[in-house]
């Protein structure tokens, strides 16, 4: 979790849905949806709400082109500064300080992010500070929970090293799934799940206890407090 997308990315599939169906689900229905482990893509999410809800379904590339307009508000392809829409509304939830850090630990990192590579770069890059990161973005591998972009970017990350332990840390069952299959594609390798609640429901006890429960049921091998906590778990586990 690198930044709070409650404002942004579940605003435009709230948005989205209310757009053709007049019916706006909360994030507690999200969440329920996202709980499954099956629509880590918002989009498909978006069509899913729609189907369940009983309302008209569009083309998928329609919806894509409706919730890019209230996500992006500009051309996903241009110049950010040109972006009116939600990605503006995303607080960040680490500091660049947080990648140094893991580096000074002994560990690399990269990014599997089923964000479009735009925004994905937008944040890393400009937002960040960081210099060409390691990224494989929404396109650039099967969405999650297939783990072939998991698989992918350990590859580029382990390339030329002793390491065999791969930690990836996610918000959702999804990312969850996509470690558990790693592990089964690639039993050579030391999997683990880092997995945390996302912001919106870390003032809401119930519900986030609720939320990291089902982590755990899916499999998750830690629950951190937040992203920057993960360089306090890598400082008490073994080296990689």
């Amino acid at each position: 979790m690198i930044r709070d997308v409650a404002g942004s990315y579940r605003r435009a599939l709230q948005a989205t849905v209310e757009h053709y169906s007049g019916w706006r689900p909360t994030p507690v229905q999200i969440d329920a949806l996202k709980g499954e482990g099956s629509w880590n893509n918002d989009w498909d999410a978006s069509l899913e709400l729609l189907r369940r809800r009983g309302s008209s379904v569009p083309e998928r590339q329609k919806l894509i082109e409706v919730f890019s307009g209230f996500y992006f508000g500009g051309n996903p392809e241009g110049d950010p500064d040109n972006w009116t829409g939600f990605i503006n509304d995303e607080p960040l939830l680490v500091e660049a300080s947080l990648f140094q850090t893991i580096r000074q630990l002994g560990w690399t990192w990269g990014f599997f992010s089923g964000a479009e590579p735009p925004s994905a770069r937008f944040v890393l890059e400009q937002r960040l500070g960081l210099e060409s990161p390691p990224l494989l973005a929404m396109g650039d591998a099967p969405d999650k929970p297939d783990p072939t972009g998991l698989l992918q970017l350990s590859e580029v990350l382990l390339t030329g090293r002793e390491v065999t332990t791969v930690a990836y840390l996610g918000d959702t069952v999804a990312d969850v799934h996509a470690v558990i299959r790693a592990r089964e594609a690639c039993p050579s390798r030391n999997w683990i799940s880092l997995a945390i609640a996302p912001p919106h429901l870390h003032p809401l006890e119930e519900q986030r206890h609720s939320y990291e429960q089902q982590l755990r049921d899916a499999g998750a091998d830690h629950i951190l407090s937040s992203t920057m906590a993960v360089s306090d778990w890598l400082r008490s586990t073994a080296q990689p």
